[in-house]
């Protein structure tokens, strides 16, 4: 009896917590410059027309009329001493060394996701595209072990702002967006990836800024996340590689990803067909010319210059670590003559 009782104390416990770690910082206001604050000296008076469309104040950088085009962005986010990059898997990338994410593809357990976090990869690909979990059991299953070896990452459905904007403040530090038609397309995914001057992001609330998550890294959340963000974009169609190289070159793009599976669908061609090996170099030549990785499956490790990988599913992997722990005993399963277990004749 004593056992159920903790045991219902525990789990009451664990979603508790989670629930407070989801929840965080959830108020859009906390992050507003001088939240609080209730005095205006500088607002327009009354009913006046402050022609502040057309008219400068006295001390401000940017003078005359407003023109966005010619706009200087001020140094309200910057970090005294320089950014420190405090994301594992934008340093390995950084260094050009490999990295690897495991997809959580099936399973919204946040013990699953915890497991998989905590078994050996950089990061953690939390399939959106292909998967109908939503975002509330993904902000469960990271703010369960926010700060395990393998940092959250995700594929989102496609490129959305919402999307993305919720990937974020969730708290991804990997962000992969998938099937990139255009340079176009990809420059929006770039603008909602990341917070001004370099993006258009949105700052909100979300877990991300609170102190479990990564409100207390060095210099700041929203002023040091441009920095460390990871954005891979997925070139997948005749359409992305016809401006592969364009998508390549757009400033905070980190890696281009040959998506394998469906450049063969979208192409008609496998792996190994002449047409098909084309358009994969076609990906790595755009890579290689912008300076940025390149990613792929994980049996492409040892294909050229493919430094960033995506692993098989949770599904897999306990598949694999059965047959790795139980080696000769693996698959050796008793085989009566009668019943559901019999060989099936």
């Amino acid at each position: 009896m004593k056992r159920i009782v903790f045991s219902a104390a525990l789990v009451a416990a664990l979603a508790a917590g989670t629930f407070a770690a989801v929840s965080q910082s959830a108020d859009p206001y906390a992050n507003n410059a001088a939240a609080g604050k209730m005095q205006f000296p500088l607002a327009a008076p009354a009913g006046v027309d402050s022609k502040a469309a057309t008219k400068s104040y006295p001390g401000a950088v940017n003078t005359g009329a407003y023109d966005m085009s010619k706009w200087k962005y001020g140094t309200a986010f910057d970090v005294p001493g320089g950014v420190k990059i405090w994301n594992p898997v934008k340093l390995k990338m950084m260094k050009g060394e490999k990295v690897t994410g495991g997809t959580l593809f099936a399973s919204s357990d946040p013990s699953t996701y915890c497991a998989m976090a905590n078994a050996g990869y950089d990061f953690i690909w939390v399939e959106h595209q292909h998967s109908a979990r939503d975002w509330n059991d993904t902000a469960k299953m990271w703010a369960t072990c926010p700060h395990a070896k393998a940092v959250p990452g995700v594929r989102v459905a496609y490129t959305d702002e919402r999307e993305i904007q919720h990937a974020l403040d969730a708290g991804a530090l990997v962000l992969v967006v998938p099937t990139v038609r255009s340079y176009e397309e990809a420059v929006k995914a770039r603008d909602w990836a990341y917070f001004p001057p370099l993006g258009k992001r949105s700052n909100g609330g979300g877990q991300a800024f609170g102190a479990n998550f990564w409100g207390g890294v060095p210099g700041g959340y929203r002023q040091t996340i441009n920095d460390n963000l990871v954005l891979i974009l997925m070139i997948e169609t005749l359409d992305g590689l016809k401006d592969a190289d364009r998508i390549a070159k757009i400033p905070g793009v980190t890696a281009i990803f040959a998506a394998s599976g469906d450049l063969s669908n979208h192409t008609g061609y496998r792996q190994g067909d002449p047409d098909y090996e084309r358009n994969i170099n076609i990906v790595h030549d755009a890579a290689i010319k912008a300076g940025v990785r390149l990613c792929g499956p994980l049996s492409w490790r040892d294909r050229p210059d493919f430094t960033c990988f995506q692993a098989g599913s949770e599904t897999l992997a306990i598949a694999n670590g059965v047959k790795a722990e139980l080696g000769p005993l693996w698959n050796t399963q008793g085989k009566p003559d009668a019943g559901p277990y019999a060989d099936k004749k």
